[in-house]
C-alpha cells in the first residue's frame, strides 16, 4: 500500500506529489495524457501578484503570490525571470492616481523584491514611440515574471520522482473505492489496468475535479466549480524590446501583449464561460476578435486575422465564489476533504501557477492527521536545474564549455535545462557528436534526454510542451520527431 495517489499532472497535482515526497511519504501520481497537457500549458505563463486582484480586495491572495514571486525565482531562475509591464494611462480608463495607488501598493504587499519598483514612463519616447497609439502619453513601469509553464510542472515531476515518488503519464484513474483503512484504485494505461492501494487520496484533477470526487463518493462536493475559457493568440513580434504591455480594456478587463520565443507576441488572454469538455478546447471566432481588437486598441499598427500564426486555449477550473463576472471570479484555491466515511479523498478546487507551492503545502496540512509526514521543505529549495547562483554567470559558463554551439542554442538548452544541461549535453565536442539532427538547433541527445528524463513519450510532448519547437521547425522536421518518438515508445 502507498501513502498517497494523487490524480492529475497539472501544477497543482506535480506541486503535491513534490512536497508529500519529499516528506517521506509514498507517493505516485497519475495522469490520463501528459504532464501539463491542458490548462497548466495553457496559461499566460507569468508568475505574478495578480495587480488586477488589488480591485477585488484579494490582498491575502496578492500577498501570497508576491512572495511566492521571489521564491519561485531563486528556486528556477533558468525557466523563470523578470519582466517589466508597461501600464499605459489611457482616458476613460482607470485614472492615474488610482494606478499610482495601485502599484505602489502592489510594489509593498509582498515585502522585499529582488525587482525594480513601479516608475513613470513617457510613451512618447522610444522604445514605445512609433509602437502604440498617439493618444497614449504617459504609463507606469513595474515588475512580474514570466514562466515556462510546462516546464514548472515537468520540474516539479522530476524532483518528486528523484525524491521517490512513482509518475504514471498516460495513465488514467478509472475506479475509486472506499475502505476500511485506504483506498482501492483502478489505472488504465497503454499495458492495461492495474490495481493499488493508497491510504489518501489527492484529487487534482483541475476541470475534471468534479467527475473524479462524484466517482469516489458517489456525489458531488459542496464545493461549486466554474470553467472559463481563456485563449491567446501569436502574432509577429509587434515591438522592439523585453518589456511587455498590459492593456486596459472598456469591460474592466486587462489583455497582456508579451515578447514571446523571440520572433512573436503574444496576446491574451480572454474569460468565457465554458461548458464543454475541457479535453477539447479551442479558440473562437468571438476571442480571436475580442483580442484583435484589444490590441488594435493601443498598438498603432493593429493585428490583422492573417497575421495570426498561432493560437491556444485552455480551461481554467475556477472556485466559484458566485461572482457575477467570470473576469472577477477569485484565482485563490480551496479543498474539500472527505474522510467521514473512512480514508480521506481531498479534493483541490483553483490555484495558479504562482501559488502551487504554498497550495501543496496547505493541500498536505490537511492531511497531516492522516498521514504521518516531516514537515515543509520546499521554500528555498531548487527545482531540476536551478542550483545556481546567477543565471548570467551560469550561461557565460555553458558558453565557455560548449564553444561549439551557436550562441542561441546555448540559452535555449541553458533556459530550458539550467544545470541539467551538461547531463543532455554529455560529452559532445561538436554537434555530430548529437546523433540525427531534426532541423533548428534539435539533435537527437534532446529527444533521448526528454523521455528518459522528462517523461516525453509524443511528438506534441517535445514540441509543444517540454519546448516550443513546434512553432519554429517545418512541418518535415516535426514529422521526423514524431517517427523519431514512435519507434522509441
Amino acid at each position: 500500500m502507498i501513502d498517497l495517489l494523487v490524480i492529475g499532472g497539472g501544477i497543482n497535482g506535480a506541486g503535491i506529489a513534490r512536497d508529500a515526497a519529499g516528506r517521506g511519504l509514498k507517493v505516485l501520481l497519475c495522469e490520463k495524457d501528459d504532464l501539463a497537457a491542458h490548462t497548466s500549458s495553457a496559461s499566460t505563463k507569468l508568475i505574478h501578484g495578480g495587480l488586477r486582484y488589488l480591485e477585488q480586495f484579494e490582498f491575502r491572495l496578492v500577498r501570497e503570490s508576491l512572495r511566492e514571486r521571489e521564491v519561485l525565482l531563486a528556486a528556477a531562475p533558468h525557466i523563470i525571470w523578470p519582466l517589466r509591464f508597461v501600464l499605459p494611462v489611457d482616458r476613460g480608463m482607470r485614472p492615474a492616481w488610482m494606478l499610482r495607488i495601485g502599484l505602489a501598493l502592489y510594489d509593498r504587499l509582498g515585502g522585499r523584491s529582488s525587482m525594480p519598483g513601479t516608475r513613470s514612463v513617457d510613451l512618447e519616447r522610444p522604445p514605445h514611440r512609433m509602437v502604440l497609439s498617439n493618444r497614449l502619453t504617459r504609463g507606469f513601469e513595474y515588475s512580474d515574471c514570466w514562466v515556462e509553464d510546462a516546464r514548472l510542472v515537468v520540474l516539479s515531476a522530476m524532483d518528486a520522482r528523484e525524491r521517490g515518488a512513482t509518475i504514471l503519464t498516460r495513465t488514467e484513474c478509472v475506479g475509486l473505492e472506499r475502505m476500511a483503512d485506504g483506498w482501492r484504485a483502478r489505472l488504465r494505461g497503454s499495458q492495461g489496468e492495474r490495481t493499488l492501494e493508497a491510504r489518501a487520496v489527492v484529487n487534482a484533477a483541475g476541470p475534471w475535479v468534479d467527475r473524479m470526487a462524484k466517482m469516489a463518493l458517489g456525489r458531488g462536493t459542496p464545493t461549486r466549480l466554474r470553467l472559463v475559457k481563456g485563449s491567446h493568440i501569436l502574432v509577429p513580434r509587434k515591438y522592439p524590446g523585453d518589456h511587455a504591455y498590459i492593456f486596459q480594456q472598456r469591460d474592466g478587463r486587462i489583455v497582456f501583449a508579451i515578447p514571446y520565443e523571440r520572433e512573436f507576441t503574444l496576446i491574451g488572454t480572454t474569460d468565457s464561460p465554458f461548458n464543454g469538455d475541457p479535453g477539447s478546447v479551442e479558440i473562437s471566432r468571438e476571442e480571436r476578435t475580442y483580442l484583435r481588437d484589444a490590441a488594435a486598441r493601443y498598438f498603432r499598427n493593429g493585428v490583422e486575422e492573417n497575421e495570426i500564426v498561432h493560437s491556444y486555449s485552455g480551461v481554467r477550473p475556477l472556485y466559484d465564489d458566485h461572482s457575477a463576472r467570470n473576469s472577477t471570479v477569485t484565482r485563490d484555491y480551496a479543498f474539500e476533504l472527505d474522510s467521514d466515511g473512512g480514508a480521506p479523498i481531498l479534493s483541490v478546487y483553483g490555484g495558479k501557477l504562482t501559488t502551487y507551492r504554498k497550495l501543496a503545502e496547505h493541500a498536505l496540512a490537511h492531511l497531516s492527521s492522516h498521514l504521518p509526514m516531516a514537515g515543509e521543505w520546499t521554500r528555498g529549495a531548487p527545482l531540476p536545474g536551478g542550483d545556481m547562483a546567477d543565471f548570467g554567470q551560469f550561461l557565460q559558463g555553458a558558453a565557455d564549455r560548449y564553444p561549439w554551439l551557436p550562441h542561441e542554442t546555448v540559452l535555449r538548452l541553458a533556459r530550458a535545462y539550467g544545470t541539467r544541461i551538461d547531463a543532455l549535453l554529455g560529452k559532445a565536442e561538436a554537434p555530430g557528436d548529437l546523433g540525427e539532427h531534426f532541423g533548428g538547433d534539435l539533435y537527437e541527445a534532446e529527444l533521448r534526454y526528454l523521455v528518459r528524463e522528462e517523461f516525453a513519450c509524443k511528438a506534441e510532448d517535445v514540441l509543444w510542451r517540454r519546448s516550443k519547437l513546434g512553432l519554429h521547425l517545418p512541418a518535415t522536421s516535426q514529422e521526423r520527431v514524431g517517427a523519431w518518438m514512435s519507434d522509441k515508445g
